[in-house]
C-alpha cells in the first residue's frame, strides 16, 4: 500500500473541507426561524408569554400585573383526574406562602371544559387563589399545551423556572418550589 505524500495529503484535506463547507452551506436554515415556523413552547429560562384573562368576578387579571412575585402557573380542567388530585396540596402552598409573594394563577382551560363546572370545582374545594377561564383556548395555544394539567413555576423576574407536565404534583415537591422562587422575590 502506498503512503500519501504531503502535498496528497493537503489536497485530501482541502477537498473535505469544502465539502463540509458546502454541506453546512446548503443544509442551513433559511427561514430566519429554528422551530419550522412554529412557536416555541414555554420552556425554562424564558419569559413567561403574558396573557390576560377574566377570573369569576369579571374582573381581568394578567399574568405580568404579578411582577415581582413568584408565580405557579397551573393549566387545568375539572374533568381532569391529576388536576383534581394536586389542587388541595396547591391550595395548601397557596395558604402556607401567598404573605412572602407567592401567587397560583389557576388557568382553567375553558374552551375544553365549561365555566360552570370550573367554578363548582372551585367551590367544592374552597379555592381562594385566582381561578381565571381561558374561554377561547388562547393561553392553551401560547403555552402549547400538550396534557392536563400542565404548570409553569415563574420567578419575580417572569422567567419560566420550570415546567411540569402532567401530574399529580405532589405537594412537597410544590413547597420546595415556591421557597426557591421566593428566593428571588424581594
Amino acid at each position: 500500500m502506498q503512503a500519501y505524500s504531503s502535498r496528497q495529503r493537503i489536497i485530501l484535506s482541502v477537498v473535505i473541507l469544502l465539502i463540509g463547507a458546502a454541506w453546512t452551506w446548503g443544509s442551513r436554515d433559511t427561514t430566519g426561524s429554528n422551530t419550522g415556523g412554529e412557536i416555541p413552547a414555554p420552556q425554562v429560562g424564558f419569559l413567561a408569554p403574558d396573557f390576560t384573562l377574566q377570573n369569576e368576578a369579571g374582573e381581568f387579571v394578567s399574568l405580568s400585573d404579578f411582577r415581582g412575585k413568584a408565580v405557579l402557573v397551573n393549566l387545568w380542567a375539572s374533568w381532569c383526574t391529576p388536576c383534581q388530585r394536586e389542587m388541595p396540596a396547591m391550595q395548601s402552598v397557596y395558604d402556607q406562602y401567598k404573605e412572602q409573594g407567592f401567587v397560583v394563577l389557576a388557568v382553567n382551560i375553558t374552551s375544553q371544559d365549561s365555566r360552570a363546572n370550573a367554578i363548582a370545582f372551585a367551590e367544592s374545594l374552597n379555592l381562594t387563589f385566582p381561578i381565571l377561564f381561558d374561554v377561547n383556548g388562547e393561553v392553551a395555544l401560547a403555552y402549547q399545551m400538550r396534557a392536563f394539567p400542565s404548570s409553569y413555576f415563574i420567578g419575580s423576574d417572569g422567567i419560566i423556572q420550570e415546567v411540569v407536565i402532567g401530574g399529580p404534583m405532589a405537594e412537597a415537591l410544590l413547597q420546595v418550589r415556591a421557597e426557591q422562587l421566593l428566593e428571588g422575590v424581594e
